[in-house]
């Protein structure tokens, strides 16, 4: 059975991307016999390059996938050059997973409350240093060229990239590197940059490919951050798909083909920069240059990324007072009275998705983790170099969402399958599966297999062995990739709207419907409860196997 798994989990990432992208080709050029539609044409294309702001839309989703990465990845490479072994690494490194499983829509809105006009940055600072008695008129969210927006995907992509680089930087021995690099004059961020960054830059190709894949179709985020008139590329093709003219189905395929595109595009524009920048920095990592600019790079890599996580947290807290808030006047910093009225408002509505989110995280993610069990434990026992299928793992992060999630929907009509909680299950598990498989997969490889050895010279079976030795010694890890899943399966947005159709409520769902609405204090209820639950999945993953350890210790005395 063990054997299965790999193969199991292939067709479980290719089959229903591949599936998607059919199917939403074919209504794309006019074929899809359940609205009419017989014959190839190009009528889609036409009707939708009609549409007004189309460039723009197309652009702003173009730049705002390169621009995000490239800020993400900056912040953390200068940060691992610049603060290696200090408490500020230490530091980062505990809050980087509870920074990750923040929902995307969650650090939206928190940001959005902090750099509004009348947000929390602003009434920081007024009236003393601005004279502000006013919130000032000024689009700052949802500005037309999605600086808000860009900001908001750094926010999100930096705990991914910096998770997915300390993951690989073992391979590496970054510290006999450096060591030889100091030992030959190179100051410690010169030298991080020179003798391990082009080592490591080719194992996070991947998840940098898949942070811009995200960033130039991102849907939750840029409903509440991104430009309205025109939206982005994914968000006008949502609307055109939820269009109650059925005609207007062909357009929006149509569109997810040309988001492909603009995707690819993104991708092949980053690749040409990679090979530009190789080139321009190929002397710079051979001309003997020891010190120069090592001050100004250690300055901006121990603040920017100490910056960016503030932010992060300041969002939540954001949220935390904007639920509570009662009569609260600009400028005033905080509100004049606190009150729990939005809380118990709001009660009566969170429960059918609250359970629906539980109910869809616990089942996807567990499934995911079994999966994941099974392929490395095959890997394990058939001496399996897992490098050539890799990027398969990336394959669903790498295309964008909806586009072939729409040709999903259209496949799933066209086989008589209803909008249910069912696919909508097996549609998150597609997401949860790679972080899953990311997040364990490093450890369970490290885990010194002495400690089978010594099982197996006792006596005991293999599959004993897995189940009372490996399990219970990667209890903390197979928790945490647990938490990383769950959180993933809790900020979904997408997959749960266009699978469930709108039947299926979740958490994430409800919090982004309210974007709309523009209550603060709602939201603030609604996108705290969101963020709460990936933090209470992170909470038992740590403290868990300290109380396991503890009855553990009691058993051996």
């Amino acid at each position: 059975m063990l054997r299965l798994a790999p193969a199991l989990i292939i067709a479980l990432l290719v089959f229903p991307v591949g599936a998607g992208l059919i199917m939403v080709l074919l209504p794309a050029f006019g074929y899809l016999p359940a609205l009419g539609g017989y014959g190839a044409s190009l009528a889609p294309w036409q009707m939708l390059f009609a549409q007004p702001g189309l460039g723009r839309s197309m652009a702003v989703s173009f730049a705002s996938g390169l621009i995000s990465a490239a800020v993400a990845l900056v912040i953390v490479v200068l940060f691992l050059a610049a603060s290696r072994g200090t408490w500020l690494d230490r530091g980062i490194r505990r809050l980087v997973s509870p920074l990750l499983a923040i929902p995307h829509a969650a650090i939206a809105f928190g940001f959005a409350f902090l750099i509004a006009p009348s947000g929390l940055v602003a009434r920081l600072i007024s009236p003393s240093l601005t004279g502000w008695e006013r919130p000032l008129d000024a689009l700052i969210i949802n500005d037309p060229w999605g600086l808000s927006l860009m900001a908001g995907l750094v926010l999100k992509e930096v705990p991914f990239l910096l998770l997915m680089s300390l993951a690989a930087l073992p391979q590496l021995a970054p510290e006999k590197r450096l060591m030889l690099a100091r030992s030959l004059g190179y100051s410690p961020t010169i030298g991080w940059l020179k003798t391990v960054l082009p080592s490591l830059y080719p194992l996070i190709r991947l998840p940098v490919y898949a942070v811009i894949a995200y960033a130039t179709s991102v849907v939750d985020m840029a409903l509440i951050l991104g430009p309205k008139l025109p939206p982005t590329l994914s968000v006008s093709l949502l609307s055109w798909f939820n269009d109650p003219d059925v005609s207007h189905r062909f357009m929006a395929s149509a569109a997810a083909v040309l988001q492909l595109g603009v995707t690819v595009a993104a991708l092949l524009c980053w690749w040409l920069l990679e090979q530009l920048i190789r080139r321009l920095t190929r002397y710079w990592l051979t001309n003997g240059s020891r010190q120069r600019g090592e001050i100004i790079l250690r300055l901006v890599g121990r603040s920017a990324l100490l910056l960016s996580s503030i932010t992060a947290l300041a969002a939540l807290v954001g949220l935390g007072l904007f639920s509570l808030a009662g009569f609260w006047r600009f400028p005033e910093v905080l509100p004049q009275m606190l009150t729990l009225d939005h809380w118990q408002r709001s009660g009566p509505m969170l429960s059918t998705p609250l359970i629906n989110t539980a109910l869809i995280g616990l089942i996807s993610t567990a499934l995911a983790t079994a999966l994941v069990l099974a392929t490395l434990e095959n890997e394990h026992r058939q001496h399996i170099q897992p490098k050539r299928a890799l990027w398969l793992l990336y394959l669903p992060l790498l295309v964008p969402q909806i586009a072939f999630l729409f040709g999903l929907v259209v496949a799933a009509e066209s086989l008589g399958i209803r909008p249910q909680l069912g696919l909508v299950i097996a549609g998150h598990l597609l997401f949860v599966l790679p972080y899953v498989y990311l997040s364990l997969a490093e450890t369970y490889r490290r885990l010194d297999p002495r400690w089978l050895e010594v099982a197996r010279s006792l006596g005991v079976s293999r599959s004993a062995a897995f189940w009372r030795v490996r399990l219970p010694l990667l209890l903390a890890p197979l928790l945490t990739a647990f938490a990383v899943g769950l959180a993933v399966s809790i900020g979904q947005y997408l997959p749960t709207q266009l699978l469930g159709a709108g039947r299926v409520t979740t958490v994430t769902t409800e919090a982004v419907a309210l974007a709309s609405g523009n209550n603060r204090r709602l939201i603030g209820v609604w996108a705290l409860v969101q963020a709460s639950l990936p933090l209470i999945g992170f909470m038992l993953a740590l403290g868990l196997p300290r109380l396991l350890g503890t009855h553990r210790r009691d058993l051996a005395t």
